[in-house]
């Protein structure tokens, strides 16, 4: 792939991570605000932290998104961008235009424990 391709994809999907990233945040504001005005007790008391749990993961995937993201962008620097970190393998130009971060190929991938995203994983396998 060619690198002013993957910068590109690379700052394109920094941009969509932060805005939901942004939004998460918000949203989380907004939920324990308005849990907090209904605290009157007709509420289930389990809710607000169940709420607070699914954002907060929701959070660190984002975050996780954003340092696989900033790992890609040292490699395009160091010139190891799009070969797998596990091999040194190429990475198919198909899946980086997927997953600009990806860091295996599908092959390593698959056989690596699955996560809700990082280091390349919570990506659709192409």
């Amino acid at each position: 792939m060619e690198l002013e391709r993957a910068q590109d994809l690379i700052n394109a999907k920094r941009h969509r991570v932060e805005t939901l990233l942004a939004s998460a945040a918000v949203a989380r504001t907004e939920d324990n605000a308005a849990e907090r005005d209904a605290g009157n007790g007709d509420a289930d008391g389990a809710q607000p932290l169940e709420h607070e749990s699914v954002d907060l993961a929701i959070e660190r995937s984002l975050r996780e998104q954003l340092a696989a993201l900033e790992r890609a962008q040292d490699r395009i620097t160091n010139g190891s961008y799009g070969f797998s970190l596990d091999s040194g393998e190429p990475i198919p130009d198909a899946r980086l235009e997927v997953d600009p971060a990806a860091e295996h190929t599908v092959d390593e991938a698959a056989r690596r424990p699955h996560h809700l995203h990082g280091r390349g994983q919570g990506e659709p396998a192409l």
